[in-house]
């Protein structure tokens, strides 16, 4: 008796688990904080990292590799050197970039979050205004 309602523990345990076990880099999204700003030199750009199954911030990602480009317009030659800066705000990944022209730029990211095996990645668009 002991045995099978041990067995059954175990088995309602992992099926609660499965879920969890099941996440992939798929079921997070990158997003433009804000999706228009000024063109410019020095601009602050925010992106938001959201687990799509939980709707909550990820705020303990690794941000490894970052491209903003003008690729939505054609320019993908047309790249900006971005280097990070701190976060203010949970999930929130801030990073300051040239946008010399207006036009809509592609951010590219990849990011690796804790307890996910697989590289999380993303493209935001945004777009620079006069």
């Amino acid at each position: 008796m002991l045995f099978r309602f041990s067995a059954a523990a175990l088995a309602a345990t992992l099926s609660l688990a499965a879920p969890a076990a099941m996440a992939g880099a798929g079921d997070y999204v990158f997003e433009p904080v804000s999706p228009e700003m000024k063109k410019g030199d020095d601009v602050t750009l925010a992106v938001r990292l959201t687990n799509k199954q939980t709707g909550k911030p990820v705020s303990d990602a690794v941000i490894f590799r970052t491209r903003v480009d003008m690729a939505p317009d054609g320019m993908a030659e047309m790249e900006s050197a971005v280097a990070p800066l701190p976060s203010r705000e949970p999930g929130v990944y801030a990073f300051k970039t040239d946008l010399p022209m207006a036009g809509r730029y592609q951010v590219t990211l990849s990011a690796k979050v804790q307890g996910e095996p697989e590289t999380v990645t993303g493209k935001v668009i945004v777009k620079a205004t006069k």
